[in-house]
């Protein structure tokens, strides 16, 4: 068994109320990538922090055998010790630090008297940075970085330590295509220099593309483990894995009935908030009831901008432009506003911007609406419940108790609440920007039914994704952005990738 470098027996993790794991075993061969799939809540990641040592020993039962011997890992530093590197999906960077700093935070490079030589620190972490193809100063502060280049450092970081079984969890699910593409080919080249890495992630195209084994979890259990070299498991075959079901179409079919407009927006401007330049240009849409309308663009083109402005102006300065909520002029310059006219903004952030993590579903659901439960100025605490058992139940929200802190429920059942809070305000318009980032394909296919239900309903839906597949699949019409600027529009019917993509890199208007 010398090819294999990781072994976990049988290994069973508890909460309070609740097993996360029941007897969960996999095998990974030295200097292979191993991806590893499940739903939401599978247990995917409580499996790695008992592996890299958040869960140390003691508070699992199981075995880990690590280069043929067993293992008890009290804490990261320990995992570390033996080269078993994690990299969260929420990255744990200082932001104000440099890159070097935060390469050697904690593993300092010191010189004479014990302080820290930072020629040597900038050196070595300018050789780091130089073997994952970032080219940037060490001395530049991570908040001067994107995501992508970020999750270059976190892998910089992680080889300063000598990494030896390098652990991802969810690594592109904040990447662009450029960014995801840049990463997955980080990964083959580090599997070329014998470094043994586990991924974790929802991007089945992804794992069909570099995985060399896959293990399969379903409900805190080991399924399978699929060879991939072969070729022969597709997108599919994983699915039927981690969901126990084949899903008939990655898309649900909706029949097409618009009716009259809902939402238009005229020669709509938006400056940013501190620098002197536009970052919405001049842009006019509309989205009828029963429709679905997508917005595709390139990181970077005003997609997000143009949502939150519209939504009570909460991003951006020197908002311009004219908007028509069921034929009549509107202001919403607050968010209080927008939401009064109908118009409800579910973020690509739920996390930092659309939940409160630390509070309840209860009170996450009826946060945005607090006012149609109140009587004399005191929220009605039994109808509170009421509403949010509802949203439970009519959106199979997967938790034992709406009283359930919101922080605990995996990500998809996170953005199941954050819907439910907005649907609670009775929307004519409801803005999804990146509805589906982060989260398995059957918690897709529930969110997609739940839009499909909303258009059916008369509701007018506007879909922001950076996934051209998600676009094609679920919108009726497609705009295109770029640098701010509507560049097309397009009916499903007539849009591909490669035009999308075509008219996503323009620098002047097209109109399909």
């Amino acid at each position: 068994m010398d090819d294999i470098i990781l072994e976990m027996r049988r290994i069973t993790k508890t909460f309070p109320g609740v097993t996360a794991l029941q007897d969960v075993s996999l095998a990974v061969r030295r200097g292979e990538i191993h991806a590893i799939c499940g739903e939401n809540g599978a247990g995917k990641s409580t499996l790695m922090k008992v592996l890299s040592g958040v869960h140390p020993t003691g508070s699992y039962d199981g075995e880990i055998v690590f280069d043929g011997r067993p293992v008890h890992f009290r804490g990261i530093r320990d995992s570390e010790s033996h080269g078993i590197v994690i990299i969260h999906q929420e990255l744990a960077l200082v932001p104000h630090l440099s890159i070097a700093e935060n390469i050697f935070l904690g593993n300092e490079r010191r010189g004479l008297g014990g302080l820290i030589d930072w020629n040597r620190a900038n050196a070595d972490a300018a050789d780091l940075l130089a073997s994952v193809g970032l080219h940037e100063n060490p001395v530049t502060p991570v908040i001067q970085l994107g995501v992508g280049k970020q999750q270059l450092v976190e892998i910089a970081k992680a080889l300063s330590k000598k990494v030896r079984l390098l652990i991802l969890d969810e690594p592109t699910a904040a990447l662009n295509d450029v960014d995801s593409a840049h990463l997955l080919d980080l990964l083959r080249r580090l599997r070329e220099r014998g470094i043994t890495c586990i991924l974790i992630s929802h991007k089945l195209n992804e794992v069909t593309a570099i995985a060399d084994s896959t293990t399969v979890i379903r409900d805190g259990r080991t399924v399978e483990t699929l060879a991939m070299a072969s070729g022969a498991v597709v997108q599919e075959r994983i699915i039927r894995g981690m969901v126990g079901r084949d899903l008939d179409s990655f898309y649900p079919d909706r029949a097409l009935s618009p009716g009259e407009e809902v939402l238009r927006i005229e020669n709509w401007s938006v400056r940013h908030p501190t620098q002197d330049r536009l970052v919405v240009d001049g842009v006019s849409l509309d989205v009828r009831a029963g429709e679905v309308v997508g917005i595709a663009g390139l990181m970077g083109a005003g997609r997000t901008e143009l949502a939150m402005s519209v939504f009570g102006r909460s991003y951006g300065r020197d908002v311009r432009g004219r908007l028509f909520v069921r034929g009549r002029e509107v202001r919403a310059h607050t968010v209080a506003q927008a939401i009064g006219h109908g118009i409800a903004y579910v973020t690509e952030d739920r996390k930092r911007f659309g939940l409160n993590l630390i509070d309840d579903v209860r009170r996450n659901v009826s946060a945005a609406a607090l006012g149609r439960l109140a009587r004399l100025g005191w929220v009605n605490g039994n109808e509170e419940i009421e509403v949010a058992e509802r949203s439970r139940r009519e959106m199979n929200i997967k938790t034992t108790s709406v009283m359930a802190v919101v922080g605990k429920l995996s990500g998809g059942n996170q953005q199941k609440v954050v819907l439910s809070k907005w649907l609670f305000t009775s929307p004519d318009v409801l803005i999804l920007d990146e509805p589906t980032r982060g989260i398995d394909v059957g918690a897709k296919f529930e969110i997609y039914t739940i839009v499909n239900r909303l258009v059916a309903a008369g509701k007018a839906v506007i879909l922001i994704s950076s996934e051209l597949p998600e676009l094609l699949g679920m919108c009726d019409r497609i705009y295109t952005l770029a640098a701010g600027r509507i560049t097309g529009q397009v009916p499903v019917a007539e849009a591909t990738q490669e035009y999308l993509m075509d008219l996503m890199t323009k620098d002047k208007e097209r109109v399909g």
